[in-house]
């Protein structure tokens, strides 16, 4: 087998790492969200919430599992762009003619990934390992994350931050979850349009979403 073959047939299992890894973190960021909803139920379900989490013995393997698949994306992320500087192969966000890989998102899927990467870190930082308080719900003894929260999106410049990031996550992803299906080669003509819409409607949902939350959080004042 020449070079060339071995080096597009390395390409192509690349694309396909991509296209898993980003369809599992797409799916963690969904359910990520629907979970954070809980904070406009309440402090005791949003803390109930939280504490199911992170009681559960699981939770170092899950999140193993998901420092994983983030830095598995990101280095095949790498490799793949200097590859297409390089020699050009068809890489993650493949251009076609019928498809959006000439379109915004699509463009900016380095840049936006970096802010998201960035933005995750100062998320944890300044949430997880943020100002800890304890509350009582239901006799049992938790963390107030939910207290932690909205003090920390009562100042408007976390907030700012945090609508830039999670509106920059949503284009990520409104290219991503299309170009992952593509990576795989589950591009079909037939059914492709439809993947692409609901790629777009994935972005804004995604975005809109997060933004709630945390416009929610600044109008409680941080009390």
């Amino acid at each position: 087998m020449s070079s060339k073959k071995c080096s597009t047939s390395t390409s192509i299992g690349k694309k396909q790492i991509m296209g898993v890894t980003g369809l599992l973190l797409c799916g963690f960021v969904l359910t990520h969200l629907l979970g954070n909803l809980t904070l406009l139920i309440g402090s005791d379900a949003f803390n109930k919430y939280s504490h199911a989490l992170t009681s559960n013995p699981l939770i170092y393997v899950a999140e193993v599992g998901l420092l994983a698949l983030f830095l598995s994306h990101i280095v095949m992320a790498i490799k793949l762009t200097i590859e297409n500087k390089k020699a050009r192969p068809i890489a993650y966000h493949t251009y076609t003619k019928s498809g959006r890989g000439g379109d915004f998102a699509s463009k900016s899927m380095a840049i936006s990934g970096l802010i998201t990467l960035i933005f995750l870190i100062i998320h944890i930082t300044g949430l997880k390992f943020g100002t800890h308080y304890d509350t009582t719900v239901g006799g049992i003894e938790m963390r107030d994350i939910y207290k932690t929260t909205v003090e920390y999106f009562a100042d408007p410049i976390h907030v700012v931050i945090y609508l830039v990031a999670v509106i920059t996550l949503g284009v990520h992803v409104s290219h991503g979850f299309w170009s992952a299906f593509q990576s795989l080669g589950l591009n079909h003509p037939k059914y492709m349009s439809k993947i692409e819409l609901a790629s777009k409607l994935f972005g804004v949902v995604i975005a809109v979403g997060f933004s709630a939350l945390a416009i929610f959080c600044f109008t409680r004042g941080g009390h």
